[in-house]
């Protein structure tokens, strides 16, 4: 994309993930600011890379989806293979060179791929997926998701954000007059007592 990209990645071990992006960000700005002759001028990256865990099964399909229809979801290409700059490109139309630099799926493409990444995804899946990359909780079923954000320690990622809101408790406060109470009242806040003067 023009200002980001997606990256569906498989780490092997603990920190690879993180090792990784920090190279891959750090040789780019350095070659990007080469190229401009403005080494020194400034970031280029904003912020913290964003990463989520995904189930291998129909979820993977899913957000593999999701990055090669990217383009077009932007109304860059008609056609999500038209983007070049794209996995779907290089493994329809690109060269040997090209596809050799594309790892092989941990499943395999289903048929008549193009046509799938081409057709329209729900608001539904969009939605889901959105919410796993801006809170980097796992993206799949219930029980997985639940037995992935135990076992990598992601209880945060599924917690509203921000302080917890407070909430007015409401309690009966009997009000009291000279034959003893009466009546009741509904007070925000604190239990307090009140006494009512005897009305002369």
């Amino acid at each position: 994309m023009p200002n980001h990209w997606h990256l569906l990645v498989w780490p092997r071990e603990h920190g690879e993930l993180s090792r990784f992006v920090g190279w891959l960000t750090l040789t780019h700005t350095q070659r990007w600011h080469a190229h401009r002759r403005s080494i020194g001028s400034g970031h280029l990256y904003q912020g913290r890379f964003k990463s989520f865990p995904i189930q291998k099964d129909e979820h993977y399909y899913t957000v593999a989806r999701y990055v090669e229809r990217n383009a077009l979801r932007a109304n860059l290409v008609s056609q999500a293979e038209e983007w070049q700059w794209g996995s779907l490109y290089r493994w329809l139309r690109g060269s040997a060179e090209d596809k050799s630099l594309l790892s092989t799926w941990p499943l395999p493409r289903k048929p008549n791929w193009r046509d799938h990444v081409n057709a329209p995804q729900t608001e539904a899946e969009i939605a889901a997926l959105r919410r796993s990359i801006q809170r980097g909780c796992p993206f799949g079923d219930e029980p997985w998701s639940n037995r992935t954000v135990r076992r990598l320690g992601l209880e945060s990622t599924l917690r509203p954000r921000g302080r917890p809101k407070t909430t007015k408790q409401w309690f009966l406060t009997p009000l009291f007059t000279q034959n003893g109470p009466e009546t009741m009242s509904i007070a925000p806040s604190r239990f307090t007592s009140r006494n009512v003067a005897p009305s002369e």
